[in-house]
């Protein structure tokens, strides 16, 4: 591990000073490949140093103890229980650092809700955790825009597409991809039953042209008039796009905006983020194949989390984590599970390695 480490420091430092070079700062594209390099590298750097600090410190203070008088060698005594903390901590921030980074996890996110088992109460739950993710990117500072929606006209939501745009996006919703399950009474259970329903989310990476190869001559375009609950355009232009993958059978329809261009580019992109996610699911298999583990892995097929009403819990069933607090979870208070599943993931990657 150290001899990465050095090998790091070492990199960041003549970076630090090609960075410095004039000849280097009027060639921008080089100066901005550096300067990505070293942001990379930076987070693990100035740990680095901490450790190293730290060890010389220590080594400081094991002196004292052999060479000062009583009261320095009782403070001696402190001081190198308190760095061999620091420096078990350091140690193992470090090899967190130098896991393998996932290259998706700075992009935005394309978050797909659709209602599954359950009829109007699965649409009515997946309006729920459509708002919770909305909530959780407010919270966080990212924006959202809506790509699609298909709702059930009283509240419900068949499918909607969402993209939220923020840095780090993918790395912390990345987890959310799978089966959500809900424990509760339906509004329009007169008997007081629970009901069981069911809503798949799927956590897309938003990729850019350069990323997917698609051929247009692979792409069938239809236009048609889109359809609402009333408004602007609705019923009167052709403004609506579906967009269909002739290889792999993708269908993307987006009508959200009043411009056929507009839905057209939407629509695009939500191709694009969904054949490049075909193309990680097939890599995860293999991975998945070869471990246990599949936190993160992002199998559609998993049921991942309960959320029971009349007990005001949410369980992940992944992690073994449950909490009592349904509410704040479902008004976008997700980082403790979230964080949990971070830690859960770099564990068994750390095994791994």
């Amino acid at each position: 591990m150290f001899d990465k480490l050095d090998f790091i420091l070492e990199k960041y430092e003549e970076l630090s000073l090609k960075v410095s070079d004039p000849d280097v700062i009027n060639n921008q594209p080089v100066w901005q490949k550096h300067i990505k390099e070293m942001g990379e590298m930076e987070p693990i750097v100035n740990k680095y140093k901490e450790y190293k600090k730290a060890k010389e410190d220590l080594q400081d203070a094991k002196e004292m103890l052999e060479e000062g008088d009583e009261e320095l060698r009782e403070m001696a005594k402190a001081e190198i229980n308190e760095l061999e903390d620091k420096i078990e901590t350091y140690s193992q921030e470090l090899n967190i650092l130098l896991l393998p980074k996932d290259p998706n996890d700075e992009k935005n996110v394309i978050l797909e809700v659709r209602a599954g088992t359950g009829g109007e109460e699965a649409a009515l739950f997946g309006a729920n955790l459509l708002r919770m993710y909305m909530r959780y990117a407010e919270r966080r500072g990212w924006k959202t825009e809506m790509m699609e929606m298909n709702d059930t006209g009283i509240g419900g939501v068949k499918e909607a597409v969402l993209l939220i745009k923020g840095k780090g996006a993918y790395s912390r919703l990345k987890y959310e991809s799978g089966a959500h399950r809900v424990q509760r009474v339906p509004e329009t259970e007169s008997s007081g039953r629970i009901h069981t329903s069911a809503a798949t989310i799927a956590v897309l990476p938003e990729v850019d042209e350069l990323e997917v190869d698609l051929n247009p001559n692979d792409v069938r375009v239809d236009v048609y008039r889109a359809s609402g609950n009333g408004g602007q355009c609705v019923n009167t232009t052709d403004s609506a796009v579906r967009l269909t993958h002739v290889p792999t059978g993708l269908v993307v329809t987006c009508q959200d905006e009043k411009s056929q261009i507009k839905n057209k580019e939407k629509a695009f992109k939500v191709l694009r983020s969904r054949l490049y996610d075909l193309k990680m699911q097939e890599q995860n298999k293999e991975i998945a194949d070869q471990r246990k583990s599949q936190v993160g892995s992002g199998d559609r097929s998993e049921r991942i989390r309960t959320y029971n009403y009349p007990q005001g819990r949410v369980s992940d069933h992944r992690i073994g984590l449950t909490l009592y607090k349904l509410d704040s979870f479902l008004d976008g208070d997700l980082d403790e599970i979230i964080d949990g599943l971070i830690t859960s993931d770099q564990a068994d990657k750390m095994k791994a390695l």
